[in-house]
């Protein structure tokens, strides 16, 4: 880590791993819960695992879009274009400085911006996903062979499924895969495994003398929660027990209750459907955990995990039964914004360090960027944390901002969080205005209580507290530029408040 800015250093491998819906909670050594996760555990004790690492929010249910769009290009979420379905020429992608600093880049799995951001970003890849045809379905998925043409057109798209022999072969998408039924281990091999394997057959195959820099996308824990059928009896639903925020409902409207992610799930979330839920959830991270661990293998048999910098970070939290929800379109903590930041591999000598420096997904572009010595463009707002890791500063952030459409707004300071919430009745057709709505506030010691589940807010010890959290969090909306005018709304958050 001393030579880290020397010019005589070798610079490093970099294999950046990011993982999708996975909260921080869903790596068993970050937070102790009951989920199987081996080969990350080995790697938050072989490295530095950052534990207040978070997204910064989303204006768009997908909340993947811009938390993808915030690591790749390093810009905070109200500096995204289009929420970020694209990445501008101007902003150098993750992929392009490492290719600017001598790298060979590559890709494989999931990329949800604009082609001509993928194209640019890499020198080659194997398997894409996300290019336009989408099935609900880790065993049917639609994909792509890698086209620096960036054409990837729905009629290129095909399915890996198992033959007679068992063989995996490719075959077109159908008008009858939209309607399904829902693939089995039986049918075809996961998405985990096909974008692992791409990993692992690119690092099998490299020859040459200059470092890699590949970008590993996997669309699991994302739902459905398939995974093969002897990680789902790893977890029998019987065993399992709820998280500690476990609610059947949300207590209240917190703006966008009625969408896809809740309509995974009945309602109430009676502890039975809670459990089931969970269940699945740790089953498919316990199978791509196993992916993870054949990358990892790939890399030491060949000699290059020495000098292999690997990060692995998740795109955004899930609620699956917390405080009564299922999806991501929230800012509690392990529901939407809190994710594993892991630096590791041989390259890094440091092991074991937990760094509780606050911090955002798009900090991860700079801090990779210093920690492999290579320049940080000029395009990239987030800031590196290697300050923090090397102890010269405590802190790099003095307070996290989060932001869900024109809803819900957070703002973390200390060990206290505070969260508003504001929802308008509709628009008034005969003035075409909106009429003020419902409003909720929330305050938090996430210290004390990580899951969230007593709300300070109401006591009277803590109001001059409550009172200047809600100034600070109206003086950050306005020097981050939170306004109707960055996210498209008709109406915006602080119309309401």
């Amino acid at each position: 880590m001393a030579q880290r800015n020397s010019s005589k250093r070798i610079k490093p491998n970099v294999l950046m791993i990011y993982t999708d819906d996975h909260r921080f909670s869903g790596i068993h050594a970050l937070m102790d819960m009951p989920v199987k996760t081996p080969n990350m555990d080995a790697l938050v004790k072989d490295g530095i695992a950052f534990t207040d690492t978070y997204l910064m929010g989303a204006f768009t249910g997908a909340t993947c879009i811009p938390s993808r769009a915030m690591l790749l290009s390093g810009k905070q979420l109200f500096d995204l274009t289009e929420v970020g379905r694209s990445i501008p020429s101007t902003d150098t992608t993750m992929g392009e400085a490492f290719g600017q600093a001598g790298y060979n880049t590559f890709m494989v799995g999931k990329w949800h911006q604009d082609n001509a951001s993928l194209i640019r970003s890499f020198d080659s890849g194997a398997t894409v996903m996300g290019r336009g045809v989408y099935l609900t379905d880790h065993y049917r998925m639609p994909l792509w062979d890698w086209d620096k043409t960036a054409k990837f057109s729905a009629k290129d798209a095909y399915l890996l499924v198992y033959d007679k022999d068992g063989k995996t072969v490719r075959r077109p998408v159908t008008k009858d895969d939209k309607r399904g039924p829902t693939g089995t281990e039986e049918d075809g091999p996961h998405t985990s495994e096909i974008f692992a394997k791409g990993a692992i057959d690119y690092i099998n195959g490299y020859k040459k003398k200059a470092p890699f820099f590949m970008y590993l996308a996997f669309h699991a824990p994302h739902d459905p929660r398939q995974a093969p059928k002897p990680y789902l009896d790893m977890y029998p639903v019987d065993e399992m027990e709820v998280t500690p925020s476990y609610m059947s409902e949300h207590p209240f409207d917190n703006g966008d209750m009625v969408l896809r992610d809740e309509a995974l799930a009945t309602w109430p979330r009676t502890p039975q459907v809670s459990k089931q839920q969970l269940a699945d959830y740790y089953a498919i991270i316990t199978h791509l955990d196993a992916q993870i661990g054949k990358v990892i293998t790939a890399l030491k048999a060949n000699g290059t995990y020495e000098n292999t910098l690997i990060v692995l970070a998740g795109d955004s939290g899930l609620a699956v039964g917390n405080h009564g929800l299922m999806g991501k379109q929230s800012v509690y903590n392990e529901d939407g914004i809190h994710v594993p930041f892991i630096l590791s591999g041989g390259a890094v000598k440091q092991k074991g360090v937990r760094i509780n420096a606050l911090s955002y997904t798009h900090d991860i572009f700079p801090t990779i960027c210093e920690e492999a010595g290579i320049p940080i463009p000029a395009s990239v707002k987030g800031k590196s944390l290697i300050p923090v890791v090397e102890g010269s500063v405590n802190e790099i952030h003095t307070y996290t901002y989060h932001a869900y459409k024109q809803f819900q707004r957070a703002y973390r300071k200390g060990d206290y969080k505070l969260i508003e919430y504001v929802r308008a009745k509709g628009m008034d057709k005969k003035t075409g205005e909106f009429e003020s709505g419902s409003r909720v506030t929330q305050l938090y010691n996430v210290k004390k209580d990580p899951w969230e589940t007593f709300n300070l807010s109401i006591f009277p010890e803590q109001q001059q507290r409550l009172h200047q959290m809600q100034n600070e969090i109206q003086q950050a909306a306005i020097d981050l530029g939170d306004n109707k005018e960055h996210i498209g709304y008709p109406y915006d958050f602080w119309d309401f408040y």
